[in-house]
């Protein structure tokens, strides 16, 4: 079974993507959700968390993720070590879930695959961008932040011509109508190799 990876930057229209493999009856995988998931139900996860910004960083028992992203997205470093507490729980539930799976490929949506330097177990790897205007505005649309706000997170993202010679197939979401023929062309593709 092949692991590919989709990744791109915030607003970029991973989550589009992943639905449009979704409706060609892949397997999928999305690592943000995964993330939100765990950090409200894996105990070890949650007093990692509430160990470094402390037990009021829960409220009613949920992570209050409004206060995590303004204390990590105004220092690089709380972000660096949120990071490296969730990505292994992260990691952990992605193979018990690839352990379920016997599909010809499978797709997991994951912002930080370069970041994390896991690029090695992705058999191949989709980058999805889109202007950065565009960007800013899906974000705006979809959560409850101030523009300043969402460029501070692309700010903290990799660039993507940094890392465009390292991905296999590139994904231009410009315009919603063509990403289903893209999609198909990149599903075709893997499943003949």
């Amino acid at each position: 079974m092949k692991i590919i990876g989709l990744t791109g930057g915030i607003g970029s229209g991973k989550s589009t993507i992943l639905n449009e493999f979704k409706n060609l009856g892949i397997k999928t995988y999305s690592a943000d959700n995964a993330a939100k998931m765990l950090v409200n139900s894996d105990r070890g996860l949650i007093d990692s968390i509430k160990e470094v910004f402390g037990t009021n960083i829960y409220k009613k028992n949920k992570l209050d993720t409004k206060q995590l992203s303004k204390i990590v997205f105004q220092d690089s470093n709380k972000l660096k070590v949120l990071n490296s507490i969730i990505h292994p729980a992260v990691l952990k539930d992605f193979d018990t879930f690839i352990k379920s799976s016997d599909e010809i490929y499978i797709v997991k949506e994951v912002a930080l695959i370069f970041e994390t330097k896991s690029e090695d177990i992705y058999d191949k790897i989709i980058l999805v961008r889109a202007p950065l205007d565009e960007r800013i505005k899906r974000v705006l649309l979809r959560d409850d932040i101030t523009k300043d706000d969402v460029i501070k997170r692309i700010n903290n993202q990799v660039d993507y011509s940094s890392i465009i010679d390292k991905c296999h197939y590139i994904i231009d979401n410009k315009k919603l109508s063509d990403l289903k023929d893209k999609v198909l062309q990149i599903h075709l593709d893997l499943i003949r190799q």
